[in-house]
This record gives C-alpha cells, sequence and structure tokens, in this order.
C-alpha cells in the first residue's frame, strides 16, 4: 500500500526504531556513485532525528566508510556492503573473516574485462566487488555473462542483483541479518523497527521488518514484500523532515 509523508507520524523515540537505506533512498542514484549525495536539509532532518534519541542506523550496499563521507559530520551505527561490515551504536566494528572476502585481484581482472565496454565500471569495495552498468544499459547481456562467468569460478561468493548492478560479496550476509543483529542490541532492541528501502539487495532487510511486526517501507515501482510504499527518493526527504518536525520539534535555524 502507498503512504504519504503525513503517515506513521505517531512513531516516537521510545517506541521505534529507524533503518534507512542510502541510494535510491536518501540520495538519488548517479551513474557515478561517488557523485551521489544527501541534500543538507535531509541531513539536517536525521541529525534531529538521532539527538531526540531515536535509533537509527544506516543499511547499506556501500561501504562504512563511503556512508560517513556521505552523512558527515555525523557518524551513526551503520551496516556496509550489504551486511559483510557492520559499526555497532558502541562504535565497534564487526567483519568477516579475510578467507571469506573476494580474493585479491579479481577487481583489477573484472576491470580489465569490462573495459571493453565504455559506460560500464567496476567498484572495489574491498569486502565485495560492484559491476555497474547504470551507465551503459546496452551492455546488460554482456555484464551479465561476466558475472556468470565469474559466479561458476568463485562459488564462494554471492552474486547479488540490483539495480543495473551486479554484486560478489561473501555469503552468508545481507540486510536482513544486519538489521537483525542491530535489533538484538541496545539501543535498537526492543524498539518497532522501520526500514526504508529501494532494491531488491532491501527484501531481506523488509522481512525482518515483518517477522518483527515492524514497518517495512519500499521506495519506487516494483514487486516487494513490504507492506508500505513511498514514491520515489523526494517522498522519502519529505516524510522525513516531516517525521523530524514531528519527534524533535521545528527547526530553529535557518540552514543554508
Amino acid at each position: 500500500m502507498d503512504i504519504s509523508p503525513d503517515s506513521l507520524l505517531d512513531l516516537t523515540p521510545a517506541d521505534a526504531a529507524l533503518f534507512l537505506d542510502l541510494d535510491g533512498t536518501l540520495a538519488a542514484f548517479h551513474v557515478h556513485p561517488e557523485a551521489a549525495f544527501i541534500p543538507v536539509p535531509v541531513l539536517a532532518a536525521i541529525a534531529r532525528l538521532a539527538a531526540s534519541g531515536l535509533p537509527l542506523a544506516v543499511v547499506s550496499g556501500r561501504p562504512i566508510t563511503s556512508i560517513d563521507r556521505m552523512l558527515a559530520p555525523a557518524c551513526y551505527p551503520a551496516a556496509g556492503v550489504h551486511g559483510v561490515e557492520r559499526r555497532d551504536a558502541r562504535g565497534v566494528l564487526h567483519m568477516l573473516p579475510s578467507e571469506a572476502l573476494p580474493p585479491a585481484g579479481l577487481a583489477d581482472a573484472l576491470r580489465a574485462r569490462m573495459a571493453a565496454w565504455p559506460g560500464t565500471l567496476v567498484e572495489d569495495k574491498q569486502v565485495a566487488v560492484a559491476l555497474h552498468y547504470r551507465g551503459a544499459p546496452q551492455y546488460e547481456a554482456e555484464v551479465e555473462a561476466l558475472a556468470d562467468e565469474t559466479a561458476e569460478r568463485y562459488p564462494y561468493l554471492k552474486r547479488q542483483p540490483g539495480k543495473f548492478v551486479v554484486e560478489f560479496k561473501p555469503a552468508g550476509v545481507d540486510k536482513g541479518t544486519a538489521i537483525a543483529a542491530f535489533l538484538s542490541e541496545a539501543p535498537f532492541a526492543g524498539h518497532t523497527p522501520v526500514f526504508l528501502g529501494d532494491d531488491r539487495t532491501d527484501e531481506a532487510g523488509f522481512a525482518v521488518m515483518n517477522a518483527h511486526g515492524g514497518l517495512s517501507i519500499k521506495v519506487g515501482e516494483g514487486p516487494t514484500q513490504a507492506r508500505y510504499r513511498l514514491a520515489d527518493v523526494a517522498a522519502v526527504h519529505a516524510w522525513l523532515e516531516k517525521f523530524a518536525q514531528r519527534v524533535a520539534g521545528p527547526l530553529t535555524q535557518h540552514i543554508r
């Protein structure tokens, strides 16, 4: 079902915990991931929600270093690379053992293969490798064929499809396992979880929301197990700003 930015505003820091995807949810997609950004008023709304005592974490396909760059100067609990790395509310970093990670040199080898397809790019996340073709969708078949080869050669890695991207990451972790880990710890434990996400990679998080009696909110079109929906990134921004005003009160300082 669709929800408006005015819905769900009876949530409070005492009973809710907020989990936010980044690309396609907080930030519009960009051909080059490093060029994506979160508007300043939205950063301010997130900061006000966190300052109100609302347990909040960012759960993204980006590495935590990239999450921190986009949300600077704030530093929130975060799960990066679809749960491969996680920083809890105490600031403790949880990582998988090195033998579970992609082998050294994989990104370079894939980059050499994809050099023949202008507009595609390989993103080396150190703990995962992503093959992007948002800038050259005409090469989807070629990228998918290369992904088939990679999956066959490295069966211990999980092939993670997304919007104009195929990613290879360690198996056994995803956004759902990351959110479940947060929900087992303070300050998230005992709160009703709310998760906003837009992609197939967010479906594991929606499943955890539904299992915990939380609110699963899909951003954009497409099939989903989420129980609610917001139209697009702009609708997410409007909802967050109204939620921040409801929880933390109106802004007292003008933001330029």
